[in-house]
């Protein structure tokens, strides 16, 4: 081999072995951006990360606040150097905003690395490593509105239950309260009561997010979504109502027995018949029904940054005639959370589109200097804007004529839609559903209330959601004034 060729050679190899190093490092450093800029966030917030210790050592985690700046979470400083962490509003917030002893969740969790990340100045900085002091953690400034949260949690009671309340135009989470509730100020001491065997509460569960029921009629709106889509001429619906409908050995009945008589679409929507849904239920494509229902996330991750459950819908081809009927009115194998519920109301509000429910608006530094936000994401359009009016309008006509009428004195248009669903073997349980929102045009909300274990929507659930848009109303007119 000629001494130019062995050269030759060599370089080529030197050559391949530069860029493979190259590559290498290329890689290394890309990795490097990419764990800094996305991953290190939830590194640190996994609460078995063991940095967490090393940087509660140097940063007093900072607090949690309310849309307006009001403290819903703080640390307390005591001359000694104790730290406690302390939730001014006990067992309002206590799901939402979470704990942070005992593992954490909520908010506590979420937003665990800005609550642990101190962006005081250079200058203070120094002074507070000359002083052994530690630095002063981030806030984190919410979505959550505290007299909308206050006024869910009171209307609700004692009754188990949950409340959702989100602005429909942004997917802002204005409230979200669930009971049974606790106190996270005394989590340590409340510990294993709240977690005995015995304990029938499941006061941790966050039944907002994680809570998954029988949807009964709100579940219409979906079955009326895809009667419309697979029925151009759906406006021309007629339905002699008996208060009943059988089919085969099976039979459905109107609450209580109701006979409606001749029913539009309108007006079966707005009383809520089970026979005449029960019978639209028959009609329908299974598949496409399913569809439908995928497009609105059942069966699918929500998008959703607290921990939640996943609503399922379990309707197929092959069904029998007595679960495709039951499954049209809500009942049957399908269950959804209230989170999930007021997500697609929110759809309907927002002409269509999705947006992404979000909790956290904004981080800034303890001097309030704005270090970090988070602005409103749309998830995507779930139905055309044509199909989000009709169905404004026959929700709106429940309101008007139907089984929410008692919202109808409030002084602005709501849309909604009530439930009962049925959760015993021998239909003697149910639970109360209401999801609607405000129709004004302008700063328009989503509320979504079930009451476990009490009975009709109308009765139970409407007037707590009467009591939402009540104050919502007033705050507006605060502010248009």
């Amino acid at each position: 081999m000629s001494p130019n060729k062995a050269g030759g050679k060599k370089n080529h190899e030197l050559a391949v072995v530069t860029y493979l190093f190259i590559g290498l490092f290329t890689l290394m450093i890309g990795y490097f951006v990419y764990f800094e800029s996305i991953l290190s966030e939830d590194v640190i917030n996994n609460p078995y990360n063991s940095r967490q210790d090393a940087f509660a050592e140097k940063v007093i985690r900072g607090s949690i606040l309310a849309d307006d700046g009001t403290v819903l979470a703080e640390t307390k400083v005591a001359e000694d150097g104790t730290e406690t962490r302390v939730y001014p509003y006990a067992n309002v917030f206590a799901h939402v905003v979470g704990y942070s002893d005992r593992g954490r969740t909520g908010i506590e969790n979420l937003a665990n690395f800005s609550l642990l990340t101190s962006d005081i100045s250079t200058v203070e900085q120094i002074q507070n490593d000359i002083n052994q002091q530690k630095d002063q953690g981030n806030n984190v400034v919410t979505t959550l509105n505290v007299e909308l949260q206050q006024t869910a949690y009171s209307a609700l009671g004692n009754s188990r239950g949950a409340v959702v309340v989100l602005e429909a135009e942004t997917g802002k989470v204005l409230a979200m309260v669930s009971k049974p509730d606790f106190d996270p100020g005394t989590i340590n001491e409340d510990w294993d009561a709240l977690t005995a065997e015995d304990d029938t509460d499941s006061a941790l569960y966050n039944r907002a997010a994680q809570g998954l029921y029988p949807p009964g009629s709100t579940f219409k709106i979906v079955t009326l979504l895809e009667y419309m889509r697979e029925n151009p001429d759906y406006a021309d619906f007629s339905f002699q109502c008996r208060g009943s409908l059988t089919e085969g050995n099976y039979t459905i009945n109107c609450y209580g027995g109701t006979v409606h008589g001749q029913e539009d679409l309108t007006e079966a929507f707005a009383r809520s018949c089970n026979s005449a849904f029960a019978s639209i239920g028959l009609s329908l494509d299974e598949t496409r029904l399913a569809d439908t229902c995928e497009s609105l996330l059942f069966n699918s991750e929500l998008p959703f940054d607290l921990t939640y459950s996943r609503s399922s819908f379990a309707l197929e081809d092959g069904s029998t005639p007595a679960e495709r009927m039951m499954t049209a009115i809500g009942q049957g194998e399908t269950v959804v959370s209230p989170l999930h519920m007021a997500m697609i109301v929110e759809s309907i509000a927002n002409d269509g589109v999705l947006m992404e429910p979000y909790v956290l608006d904004h981080v800034e530094s303890y001097s309030g200097n704005t270090v970090d936000t988070y602005s409103p994401t749309r998830y995507g359009e779930v139905m055309t804007a044509e199909e989000a009016e009709a169905l404004t309008e026959y929700m709106k006509a429940v309101v008007e004529d139907g089984t929410a009428r008692s919202l109808n004195d409030l002084g602005f248009s709501i849309a909604g839609k009530t439930g009962t669903a049925e959760y015993s073997s021998d239909k003697s349980k149910s639970h109360a559903w209401f999801a609607g929102f405000s129709d004004t045009g302008d700063s328009d909300i989503v509320v979504c209330v079930l009451v476990e274990e009490k009975g009709s929507g109308s009765e139970y659930a409407v007037p707590i959601a009467k009591q939402i848009f009540s104050v919502w109303y007033a705050q507006q007119n605060s502010l248009w004034q």
